[in-house]
């Protein structure tokens, strides 16, 4: 069967598999574009998240460590020890414990943003698929 009995020439099919793919590569940059906006709101979120989180956090950590820095030098106190190295180690106990929960706090936040979170996924996944489309069309 020749193109002509189809009723379309191949300049024709030509035009049609051009506009196809204009149309498919449109859809896919709105795509990409949505997708992208989707992910600039996800750092957004995450990064809002740390920010409040360190600021209500650093209040209230404060008056909280204050207090188990004052409780525990309280003990060693009445362990006899003297009251300045009871205070400098009940300070330095404190702090290495709190350092340990913020380590773990800013590690969770960091691999939140961590650049593979936030590959367009959907978009990369289409672009192949419309990749082997126009493939087999040729």
């Amino acid at each position: 069967m020749s193109y002509a009995q189809h009723g379309r020439s191949v300049p024709d099919l030509l035009g049609g598999l051009v506009s196809d793919v204009t149309g498919l590569f449109r859809k896919e940059i709105q795509l990409a574009k949505t997708e992208a906006s989707e992910k600039v709101d996800q750092v957004v979120g995450a990064s809002v998240s740390l920010l409040f989180g360190a600021v209500l956090g650093l209040g209230a950590l404060r008056v909280v460590l204050a207090a188990l820095v004052t409780a525990l030098a309280a003990v060693f106190v009445g362990m006899d020890m003297q009251p300045t190295a009871a205070n400098s180690l009940a300070a330095a106990i404190v702090a290495v414990v709190v350092g340990i929960i913020a380590w773990m706090l800013i590690s969770k936040g960091l691999s939140a943003l961590k650049a593979s979170n936030l590959m367009p996924n959907r978009t990369t996944h289409s672009l192949a698929q419309d990749a082997d489309v126009v493939k087999e069309k040729f």
